[in-house]
């Protein structure tokens, strides 16, 4: 398989792009090699500068639920862009999209649209910290809540901890205020709690961890947060940019029956387009300025071209009774078959999936936090990747990503992947 312009047009990035890329795990750093350029996609498939294409298991790390190019979404947008891309003033579109997130997502009586995610959770810890005038959070190890300094924090040697700086030009001063625990440990989580009872104004998490690979809480650890939270009156904040939408048309806190007080949204709600939001219990919400006292702003926010994919976007999945259920039924299919592939080559792998989420860990080990995660094999998976690559699969450039599966696959596309893992197996394993 030739990749000579992807090639080229990475050379040429560089030369101009810090990186030659604007994310960094599209660098391919994890699994080795150049990163493949894509010009076009269409369903479950992308096509690269050389004509190549891929089952696409990434669908822009989340968004696409309803595959590349989805006709309602691509009419949306156009009609949007032919009466204006941005105004800096409000339009009923807005409106629109916060009425379908507000009858769709169960504890959310408010939303206000950011342009991104990590603005979404950046907002949402200011607005915790303004509502209860306290100021530390509490995160996880391996819970990714975007790239703003609060949550650019690694834990320390004990299972609680005052984090520490994991990237330059994070000040210390930031650190401190965050504590970082193992995702999973309720018992941490309590600790905490008792170390700082009148210091802490959130906790906040990924309910799915999907930054770790998918890595699923176990059994009530989401209630325990809840109860904590009550207890000590902080704000339970359910990262759900990732799964929002995505294992459920209410998210986790639809499936698993845990109410936070604020949520925060992104990637499925934009339909492919930058875009954000956050909300939760309007006495919270209405805290914020205009009304209240806390700030938030932002130019492009609720833009739009962002609000027309998203209506479009979410009205598909409103009136589709089965979406969830086929996703699911795909889903399983994908990762159950890897497992049969897998177990054929003698190849030691953990499976998870929930919805149209999922991750095959190179690991023997059950994976339940960032620790365990990481004991999977790094090397073996960017040998593997690279086999999929070559056959025309498409997955994640980092062991630590979930995949995703989309409305537009099909169960011929399974069949493929799983074909393609087989031969790529088989070559791993006779090379090594």
């Amino acid at each position: 398989m030739s990749v000579e312009r992807s090639i080229s047009a990475y050379t040429r990035a560089r030369s101009v792009i810090a990186g030659g890329v604007n994310s960094s795990v599209r660098a391919f750093k994890a699994v080795g090699g150049n990163p493949v350029f894509m010009k076009s996609g269409a369903g479950a498939i992308i096509r690269d500068l050389d004509d190549n294409e891929y089952i696409d298991y990434v669908l822009s790390w989340g968004p696409l639920l309803l595959g590349h190019a989805h006709p309602a979404v691509v009419k949306a947008v156009q009609h949007a862009a032919a009466r204006g891309s941005s105004f800096g003033a409000p339009t009923e579109a807005e409106s629109e999209l916060a009425e379908l997130i507000v009858s769709m997502v169960p504890s959310v009586e408010r939303v206000r649209f950011t342009s991104s995610g990590t603005e979404a959770t950046m907002s949402a810890i200011r607005l915790a910290r303004g509502y209860t005038h306290r100021e530390k959070i509490v995160k996880f190890a391996g819970c990714y809540h975007g790239s703003s300094d609060t949550f650019l924090i690694s834990a320390g040697s004990s299972a609680l901890t005052l984090g520490i700086p994991n990237s330059p030009g994070v000040t210390q001063g930031t650190a401190r205020d965050t504590l970082v625990v193992p995702f999973n440990d309720a018992a941490a989580v309590a600790h905490a709690f008792e170390r700082h009872p009148e210091e802490i104004a959130a906790v906040i998490v990924e309910p799915y961890a999907g930054n770790m690979g998918l890595v699923l809480p176990a059994p009530r650890f989401l209630h325990t947060l809840r109860d904590l939270c009550n207890e000590y009156g902080a704000v339970l904040i359910f990262d759900e940019v990732m799964t929002g939408f995505r294992v459920a048309r209410g998210g986790v806190q639809e499936r698993d029956g845990v109410l936070p007080d604020l949520t925060t949204l992104g990637k499925v709600i934009g339909g492919g387009l930058p875009v954000g939001a956050f909300g939760g219990r309007g006495e919270i919400m209405d805290r914020l300025t205009p009304d209240g006292t806390i700030f938030h702003a932002g130019t492009l926010s609720g833009n739009p071209l962002a609000m027309a994919a998203g209506i479009a976007t979410l009205k598909a999945i409103r009136d589709d009774a089965t979406l969830y259920e086929r996703l699911s039924v795909l889903t399983a299919l994908l990762i159950d078959g890897l497992h049969e592939v897998f177990e054929k080559h003698g190849v030691a792998h953990v499976g998870t999936h929930a919805g149209s989420m999922f991750t095959a860990f190179f690991t023997p080990d059950p994976v339940v936090d960032l620790t365990t995660a990481m004991k999977a094999d790094t090397a073996f998976y960017g040998r593997f990747f690279h086999a999929m690559l070559d056959r025309g699969v498409y997955l994640a450039p980092s062991q630590f990503e979930a995949g995703f599966i989309s409305t537009a696959h099909t169960v011929r596309d399974i069949r493929t992947t799983l074909d393609a893992a087989d031969a790529a197996l088989a070559e791993i394993v006779s090379s090594s």
